[in-house]
């Protein structure tokens, strides 16, 4: 067993990077696609290649595929050096807590009584499991 994977410590922080950077790329691209506007309607006016680039010309699309990476390469380390039992579903769960967070303060999206008591109960399950 190596060292790393016996730290508590060590695995909250590559659970913590994976879940930053998801958190992130999932913003940005809510974001650019919200900035691009309806791709449907780009295509009506300037065809598909004009739907791409609309794409592919934002910054913040780029920025939000840069974070997925970083938080898919994360996930890998991690799993390279934790218990997949542990890295997986703590990833994945808090992810959704983040990004609940993170649309309301970034997105202004309404998130309602529904998806906070939800969010709540993710975070209750994720503490069970790290125990």
């Amino acid at each position: 067993m190596n060292e790393l994977h016996h730290s508590g410590l060590t695995n909250a922080a590559m659970i913590a990077c994976i879940v930053a950077a998801a958190t992130i790329g999932d913003v940005m691209i809510a974001s650019a696609m919200r900035q691009i506007g309806d791709l449907d309607d780009i295509k009506a006016h300037a065809g598909l290649l004009g739907a791409i680039k609309a794409v592919i010309t934002n910054t913040r699309f780029f920025c939000g595929v840069a974070a997925m990476a970083v938080s898919f390469f994360s996930l890998l380390f991690a799993l390279s050096h934790a218990d997949l039992s542990l890295v997986a579903p703590a990833s994945a769960s808090l992810t959704v807590v983040t990004n609940t967070i993170a649309g309301k303060v970034f997105l202004k999206e309404n998130v309602d009584r529904r998806r906070w008591l939800a969010a709540l109960c993710v975070c209750f399950g994720v503490a069970l499991l790290a125990r």
